[in-house]
């Protein structure tokens, strides 16, 4: 009998190599005395084989050979059909029956199975038959290593019929094997570095990523997403996973540029896989969060090649819920239709929606603790922040995307006020946005001018951007005087001595005016809450005043050092300092700033002869 090794080497040296005694020809015989009596084909290619050792090993020949008895026929000639692994496979199991030496390999250990399953090779023919022999292998080679379990999934991609390896279950345990052997190189690789930082007095994390990561890209991708999920199962840690995720998705994902080269597609079979494999990666996502800048990455294809919008929802509730880390490059999404605006609004209006309804549901959970438990929570004001941060960014993106052209102005509209109140300190970010938007739709009428300007906030300008409404022929009047009435109302605050104190004594006459009012525990809670936000936005809103104060008094140190070394004036020396170039294209010299108040005066006694203005206060 025959002996099946794992290495070449250990084949029989007594006797001289065997010629090849399978071939095309039906004249081929196994031995040249023997004549033989069965003749089998697979895949159009004939054996003329012999019975008896047939019949000892192959329990499907065996019922063939059988039924042939019994129903009195003389025919010797059977065709297998589906065979697994074709001819060649068929030709190493036939070698195991006549006792011939052969190797099994990584390769090819799943054809043999599936073969030895087809023909029904087990051990009630005979002991140590082929499957017996096959699962041996599987088991003491090839499941103890993770590389090898993983070409042995891969050799399972090309098997055809492709559901014959999962009736042998050899995809399952190949999951499993690589699974436990990933989180075996984890625990390892875990144990040296506490070795090494023990060692050295110091502990690195997050070293290179482990180097299986590299070969799962070379599976099928709901292969992959089995691997994943049984990792996950398993306990390997969310980095691993993630890295592995986004490495899997950089070399499936080629080829995606634009819409010129999907075009180019062969009735949309690229397409089709790829948003196969981006459905499932996103799918796989685990809990912790995922790099912004490959959500984003993701996001762009997803909408390139049209994945589901069940998987966008998706991408865009990630991203949102990390959207105060979020950069204005990132936001910036092209849109794939023609003749459409550059950027993709809606869908950034989706993700702040997203955003917002995140913020809600934390701080109603805040409320909830701290009315339950009477204990102070921090998550408040972490949302708050949150808030704030992303109020800045959402300023830098209206003004990127306000000069073009195709924007129409109720998306712009949109995304301003779907903001609240207090995500601005200084609205001098929507100030500039909005007068790019006026400058780059110069055909919008009077009311759609009004209608943008309304979201400006005038006492929430700071005295360089009031200085610039004051001489900005883009805005409507009722700005204008709006900015003028402000400065007016700040200047005699600042004459009088009050600071944001005001907004405190408001809401404390406020809420005198309603003693008899029943109002809940909760209730209370929730506007204290609100007077707690306004207070922090208003303190927020006096440094921001403080600063500039510093600026100045800093102008008028160095104004008096030039007085005396160089014989200047102060007024010349604040000048200068005030004269410096700002974001909204300059501030206006000494001279202007004198100029201001009269000619927005007198832009109002000529607006007033045309018509006359309903007042805005």
């Amino acid at each position: 009998m025959g002996i099946i090794s794992d290495n070449a080497q250990s084949h029989s040296s007594s006797s001289a190599p065997a010629p090849s005694i399978f071939s095309c020809s039906f004249a081929t015989r196994i031995f040249s005395d023997v004549a033989g009596d069965i003749t089998i084909v697979v895949d159009g290619e004939s054996f003329l084989l012999h019975k008896f050792p047939l019949v000892a090993r192959c329990g499907k020949i065996r019922k063939m050979v059988a039924e042939m008895k019994e129903s009195s026929s003389n025919l010797s000639h059977t065709e297998l059909r589906d065979f697994p692994g074709g001819s060649k496979t068929f030709e190493l199991a036939m070698k195991f029956c006549y006792g011939i030496n052969f190797e099994i390999t990584i390769s090819n250990v799943v054809a043999i199975r599936c073969a030895a399953g087809y023909l029904e090779m087990t051990e009630d023919f005979k002991e140590e038959n082929l499957i017996a022999r096959t699962e041996t292998y599987l088991e003491q080679v090839a499941f103890r290593s993770l590389e090898k379990s993983v070409e042995v999934l891969c050799s399972c991609e090309t098997l055809y019929p492709q559901d014959i390896a999962e009736t042998a279950h050899i995809p399952d345990r190949c999951v499993e094997a690589i699974a436990v052997n990933a989180c075996r190189e984890q625990l390892v690789l875990g144990l040296s570095r506490l070795n090494r930082g023990t060692e050295s007095g110091e502990l690195k994390r997050g070293d290179s990523p482990e180097w299986w990561i590299e070969d799962l890209s070379a599976l099928r991708i709901d292969y992959y997403a089995r691997v994943v999920s049984a990792m996950a199962r398993t306990g390997l840690r969310s980095e691993s996973i993630i890295t592995s995720l986004m490495h899997y998705a950089q070399e499936s994902l080629k080829g995606i540029r634009n819409c010129k080269e999907r075009t180019k597609l062969d009735s949309g079979t690229f397409e089709n896989e790829q948003r196969n494999v981006l459905e499932a990666i996103v799918s796989l996502f685990p809990n912790d969060n995922v790099p912004l800048s490959f959500l984003f990455g993701m996001l762009r294809v997803g909408i390139t090649i049209n994945v589901a919008i069940s998987c966008r929802l998706e991408l865009e509730r990630r991203i949102a819920q990390q959207l105060e880390t979020v950069s204005l490059d990132d936001l910036l999404i092209p849109v794939v239709r023609d003749g459409d605006s550059l950027y993709d609004v809606d869908t950034v209006h989706r993700i702040l929606v997203c955003f917002l309804k995140k913020i809600e549901e934390e701080e109603e959970y805040d409320e909830d603790c701290c009315y339950e438990n009477e204990t102070e929570n921090l998550t408040g004001s972490m949302c708050h922040s949150s808030l704030l941060k992303v109020g800045r960014i959402m300023d830098a993106y209206l003004a990127e995307i306000a000069p073009d052209p195709c924007l129409s102005l109720h998306k712009f509209m949109a995304l301003i006020e779907i903001l609240p109140d207090y995500a601005r300190v200084m609205d001098d970010g929507l100030y500039r946005a909005i007068d790019m938007f006026l400058k780059g739709h110069p055909s919008l009428n009077e009311q759609e001018c009004k209608s943008l300007c309304k979201f400006i906030d005038t006492q929430k300008l700071s005295q360089e951007a009031c200085n610039h409404v004051a001489q900005n022929d883009r805005l409507p009047m009722q700005m204008v005087v709006r900015v003028l009435y402000s400065e007016q109302l700040r200047m005699k605050n600042v004459m009088s001595g009050e600071s944001g104190e005001g907004l405190l004594l408001s809401s404390q006459k406020h809420s005198s005016e309603n003693p008899s009012r029943a109002v809940s525990p909760r209730d209370t809670y929730a506007s204290l809450r609100r007077e707690n936000r306004e207070l922090k936005l208003e303190i927020s809103r006096v440094r921001v005043r403080l600063t500039e104060l510093e600026k100045e008094q800093i102008l008028m140190k160095q104004g008096m050092m030039e007085k005396s070394g160089h014989g200047g004036t102060l007024l010349t020396s604040l000048s200068k300092g005030i004269g410096r170039i700002s974001i909204f294209g300059g501030v206006p010299t000494e001279g202007k700033l004198r100029n201001a108040n009269r000619k927005s005066k007198s832009r109002l006694e000529r607006k007033t002869v045309r018509s006359r203005p309903e007042s805005m206060f």
